[in-house]
C-alpha cells in the first residue's frame, strides 16, 4: 500500500470520526432544551415509546434474516467457481454484518434524536417563535443525516483498509460490497416496515378517535335519556304522592 493512500484513508477516517463527534454535540444540544408544556412533554413519550416499540420489533425479527444470509453468503464462497466471486465468502459476511450493524445503529440515534426533537421544537416555537423552532428542528434532522454519513464512512473505509492491509486491493474491493448489502437491507426493512407501522398507527389513531367520539355522543344520548326518565320518573311518583294523598283524604271525609 503507498503512502499516498494510506494518508488518504486515514484522512476519511477522520473526517468521519470528526462528524461523529458534532453529532454527539448535536444530540447534547438538542436534548439540553427543557420542554415546560406537561402536555407536549406526555405527548413526547407516547410518540417516543411508539417509536422504541417499532425498532425493537424491527430488529427482532431482523436478526434471524440476517443470521440467514450471512450463512448463504458464507456457503455460496465454499462452492468452485464462485469462491472469488465479488460479494460472497466469509470475508464479505464480516462486512455485510458490520454494515448491518451501522445501519441499524444509524437508525436508532436517528429515531431517538427525532422523537426528541419534535417536543424540542415545539417548546421552541412556543417561546421563540419560527427562527428557534427551525434551528432546533434543523438540529434534531441533521442528525440522521451526519450519522448515516458518518457512519458509512467510517465502516467502509476501515474495512476496505483492514482487507487492503491483510490480503489485497482485489480482495478488498470485492468483499466491502458486502459492507453495501448490509447497509442497504437494513435500510430497506426501515423503509418498508417504516411506512407500514406508520400506516397501521394512523389507522389505529382515526379508529380510535372515531370510537371515542362515537363513544362520547353515546354517553350523551344516554346523560339525556337518563334526565327525561328521572324527569318522568319524578312527574310519575309526584302523581302517585298527589293520588295517594287525595284517596287518603277521601277516606278521611268519608269517615
Amino acid at each position: 500500500m503507498s503512502s499516498t493512500t494510506l494518508i488518504i484513508l486515514i484522512l476519511v477516517i477522520a473526517s468521519a470520526l470528526i462528524t461523529l463527534v458534532y453529532v454527539a454535540a448535536l444530540f447534547k444540544k438538542v436534548n439540553a432544551i427543557k420542554v415546560e408544556n406537561q402536555t407536549v412533554v406526555e405527548i413526547s413519550k407516547y410518540i417516543q415509546e411508539g417509536a422504541m416499540a417499532f425498532l425493537k420489533r424491527e430488529y427482532k425479527i431482523m436478526i434471524p434474516i440476517l443470521i440467514i444470509v450471512s450463512l448463504f453468503l458464507t456457503a455460496i464462497g465454499f462452492i468452485p467457481g464462485l469462491e472469488h466471486a465479488e460479494g460472497v465468502g466469509w470475508q464479505a459476511t464480516i462486512c455485510f454484518l458490520v454494515g448491518a450493524l451501522f445501519s441499524g445503529l444509524a437508525g436508532f440515534i436517528g429515531m431517538q434524536a427525532a422523537v426528541r426533537a419534535n417536543s424540542r421544537t415545539t417548546h421552541s416555537a412556543q417561546v421563540g417563535g419560527m427562527p428557534a423552532a427551525l434551528r432546533v428542528a434543523f438540529s434534531g434532522g441533521s442528525i440522521l443525516g451526519l450519522v448515516v454519513v458518518g457512519l458509512g464512512l467510517l465502516g467502509l473505509t476501515s474495512l476496505f483498509l483492514a482487507f487492503y492491509a491483510i490480503f489485497d486491493i482485489t480482495v478488498a474491493v470485492h468483499v466491502v460490497s458486502g459492507y453495501g448489502l448490509g447497509c442497504s437491507l437494513i435500510a430497506l426493512f426501515a423503509r418498508v416496515g417504516g411506512g407500514i407501522y406508520t400506516k397501521a398507527a394512523d389507522v389505529g389513531a382515526d379508529l380510535v378517535g372515531k370510537v371515542k367520539l362515537v363513544f362520547q355522543k353515546m354517553i350523551q344520548e344516554i346523560l339525556q335519556l337518563s334526565q327525561i326518565t328521572l324527569e318522568i320518573t319524578l312527574v310519575i311518583s309526584l302523581v302517585w304522592v298527589v293520588t295517594y294523598v287525595s284517596h287518603m283524604l277521601d277516606l278521611s271525609f268519608q269517615l
